[in-house]
């Protein structure tokens, strides 16, 4: 196999988030399911916007963040995602650029904006997200490149990308040439309501086509249909290489093969913001694994990561999580 360029390629949704505190009559009032995410029109994303309170924005997409902390810990990294050629696509484009991060798709330059998503934050620090796609929408194949993913030795995707009919093109495209160049498939289900859109049809990646899989514990019993974690868990086992299963405060399971590895939550001193905890629970894993280190290791390394960023509002690394090892 030729050497690889990056460590991990990510292929997600552009988005700049805007975060605000919340209360659960404020996500009542605006017919949101908390914990979840809810794909919103432009009138109804404006609308939402007007009502929230002071916000804090800055770049996300569920992929982007994954990618941001890995290249925290120093990893190489590309990503590919679309925005517009507005400002919060400039906004994005220089956020990830500024991390190490290699960032070529071409900008769309008509139809929607650039993508955003409003982050709600109870006092639980639950997070709820209103998001409008925007110019994601307009991720197509053409924007995914035989070179890119030849170069990378983990191509990692987001299962929100199954939603854009012409990014889920683009999503099948990135399978097979990262297969064809001998290198691996990574997914994240990325949300429960996600799954249940899709149920079907991540089953059958996840049997066939995905190498690493990333997903929560609501994802996993949803993605199988199943009331118990276990049960989920011997669903799963045998169906695709390794599976990193995220339990919230209970830590996190890693399956591969016989192998299984129950890894503990990193302490966290106050829970702020829920938001990316997955995504850098992923970075750390993947970081991890691109080096070789056992899969406990990789694990404790995912923890690391999503105790860091829960402990603070937003969804990207406050310190380098190189300063972590």
């Amino acid at each position: 196999m030729p050497e690889h360029r990056f460590d991990v390629v990510g292929i997600g949704n552009a988005i700049v988030d805007v975060l605000s505190h919340a209360d659960d009559a404020f996500l009542d009032r605006h017919r949101l399911a908390k914990g979840a995410m809810t794909l919103i029109d432009n009138a109804r994303a404006r609308a939402l916007y007007r009502d929230m309170g002071p916000g804090v924005e800055m770049s996300g997409g569920s992929a982007a963040n994954t990618i941001a902390g890995l290249a925290s810990f120093g990893a190489a990294c590309a990503f590919v995602g679309k925005v517009r050629d507005d400002q919060l696509g400039e906004v994005f484009a220089h956020d990830i650029r500024s991390l190490g991060v290699h960032f070529a798709t071409p900008p769309a330059s008509d139809g929607p904006g650039t993508a955003r998503c409003l982050i709600l934050v109870t006092p639980d620090a639950q997070r709820t997200m209103g998001t409008f796609l925007g110019a994601c929408v307009e991720l197509g194949p053409e924007d995914v490149t035989q070179e890119l993913i030849g170069a990378a030795r983990v191509t990692y995707l987001e299962g929100y990308l199954w939603d854009p009919p012409r990014a889920k093109d683009a999503f099948r495209r990135a399978i097979a040439l990262a297969h064809d160049a001998g290198r691996e498939v990574a997914l994240t289900l990325s949300d429960a309501f996600c799954v249940g859109r899709w149920r079907a049809e991540f089953q059958a990646l996840v049997a066939g086509e995905v190498d690493i899989l990333f997903a929560n514990e609501a994802e996993l019993t949803s993605l199988y249909q199943v009331a118990r974690f276990d049960d989920a868990l011997q669903a799963v086992r045998g169906k695709c290489r390794l599976a990193a299963l995220t339990r919230s405060e209970k830590g996190s399971v890693v399956l591969s093969g016989e192998e299984v590895h129950v890894i503990d939550r990193a302490p966290v001193a106050h829970v702020v913001d829920t938001t990316g905890a997955g995504d850098l629970y992923a970075a750390g894993f993947l970081y991890g694994y691109t080096r070789g280190r056992p899969l406990a290791e990789c694990g404790r390394l995912g923890s690391l990561a999503a105790a860091e960023v829960i402990s603070h509002l937003g969804a990207r690394p406050e310190v380098p999580l190189d300063s972590l090892l």
